[in-house]
């Protein structure tokens, strides 16, 4: 059976074979494991588990992003500096060794415009700003915000879109996304069927022609855990997306490029 043939079919049920799988990605830039501050973690207690569900995969760095959406989770750079100095506390207190940074999430909606104009955003290493759209509907701002974040000098990232089932059958969107200088980034579980089979093949379709810039979790609870150590465990992520200019592990360089200049 094919390297890709597998991804629609086969099994592989060692049930150690997710340890360091995911040492290739360096850091994970999309996750939910802030405690207490959206739909992801809710305790710094599960902060922990997650972080040491991390660690068994082989991602030792991680960039947090909670969501910012206008009267759901209504975050602002202190909320989540607030949470993040929470979660760094008890990870000095227990001597982890796990480099947590923070940015966010930024829902197109009526509000990011705000965000953005003000130019008070929690952005991924000083640079990127990752933003997201409705799963029910698609945002008509998409391609003005893009605009917008790049007038400010910084550099859009598109969450998941793959998961944008309105997508599903105009694959032009991407390349226009792309052609408006916008990355996308890859959920991980995308390639497994946990978000469904429509996704999972979108997912690939993207993978195939290249298109994805990073990966990302977007782990919010033990259930993202479990399944992203079968989805690890059953394909080779790093083979699988080696056509694909994925940035995770350079992410910082360009900043220590220019602190040692």
């Amino acid at each position: 059976m094919g390297f890709w043939s597998n991804l629609f079919g086969g099994s592989k049920k060692d049930e150690k074979a997710y340890a360091n799988r995911l040492a290739w990605v360096g850091w994970d830039i999309h996750n939910h494991i802030l405690p207490g501050i959206d739909d992801g973690s809710p305790s710094v207690e599960e902060s922990i588990t997650l972080i040491n569900g991390l660690k068994a995969l082989g991602i030792h760095n991680s960039v947090s992003t909670p969501h910012v959406m206008a009267g759901v989770h209504n975050n602002t750079p202190d909320t989540i500096k607030a949470a993040h100095g929470k979660l760094t506390d008890h990870l000095k207190a227990n001597a982890m060794d796990f480099k947590l940074n923070f940015s966010a999430e930024y829902m197109i909606d009526d509000q990011i415009d705000q965000w953005i104009q003000a130019d008070k955003l929690c952005l991924i290493a000083d640079k990127y700003m990752l933003i997201e759209m409705s799963y029910l509907s698609e945002s008509r701002a998409l391609f003005s915000v893009i605009r917008d974040i790049q007038d400010r000098g910084y550099q859009p990232i598109l969450a998941h879109p793959e998961r944008y089932n309105y997508f599903h059958n105009n694959f032009k969107i991407f390349q226009e996304i792309k052609q408006a200088g916008c990355f996308l980034q890859l959920n991980l579980l995308s390639i497994s069927k946990y978000y469904g089979e429509n996704v999972k093949t979108c997912a690939l379709t993207l993978i195939r022609a290249g298109m994805y810039d990073f990966v990302g979790t977007d782990m919010h609870h033990t259930r993202h855990l479990e399944a992203l150590k079968a989805v690890v465990a059953k394909y080779d992520t790093e083979e699988l997306l080696r056509g694909n200019p994925i940035k995770n592990s350079k992410l910082f360089e360009s900043k220590r490029e220019m602190k040692t200049a």
